[in-house]
């Protein structure tokens, strides 16, 4: 039997819609109406939204981002009154995490995300989560610089080890390299200050 987390909650109100998802419905049923009997192809149909909606301006957009206002009203005004089937005992409480615990070490894919990422969305804004994380899945694997990252990695992960010896012994305080990048940085702003005067000094 499946556990009652598993289980879908059929009374859980339907998600809020984007002006984009209310465009693609708009489209598909006007689509059904002109062609009853003709079959879509879902992924030719998705393309010709795509390309369709990055053509129209702020005005012809403001229909459906009407759409979508009323929509998000629809959804917050029905979750106040929603109950989860199992009155929310089926979920797991979350571990408290500390927040001063050494952060650790992110994986090369995700370092190589947060370089490619903004480039994928800004060229596609249209996309879903999923389109750009397909495509991301795509570039990582003809990446030619995964060496770069996975040096990255291998540093970070070193100095994971070291903060956590640190946090376990009670030794570790959160900020503590930063704060120790800047005392050097000014003993050597206070050491070029001493340079200088002796500099004046000898000139005169």
């Amino acid at each position: 039997t499946l556990s009652s987390s598993m289980v879908k909650d059929s009374a859980k109100p339907k998600g809020a819609m984007t002006a984009y998802a209310c465009f693609v419905q708009v489209i598909r049923e006007e689509h059904k109406k002109k062609h009853p009997n003709e079959s879509v192809v879902f992924t030719e149909f998705s393309k010709k939204c795509a390309e369709k909606w990055k053509t129209m301006n702020a005005k012809e957009k403001k229909r459906f981002e009407d759409m979508a206002a009323r929509d998000k009203e629809r959804f917050n005004r029905e979750m106040k009154s929603y109950v989860p089937a199992d009155g929310g005992k089926g979920r797991k409480r979350k571990k408290q995490k500390d927040p001063n615990q050494p952060k650790r070490p992110l994986s090369a894919f995700f370092l190589f995300c947060q370089d490619e990422r903004p480039k994928v969305q800004a060229a596609n804004p249209t996309w879903r989560v999923g389109d750009v994380a397909k495509e991301m899945g795509r570039r990582w694997e003809n990446c030619t610089s995964k060496k770069k990252y996975e040096e990255k990695v291998a540093r970070d992960r070193q100095r994971y080890e070291m903060e956590m010896k640190a946090y376990k012994q009670g030794n570790f305080t959160p900020g503590k390299r930063a704060k120790a990048a800047a005392a050097a940085s000014n003993a050597d702003e206070g050491d070029n200050d001493d340079e200088d005067e002796s500099e004046e000094e000898e000139d005169e």
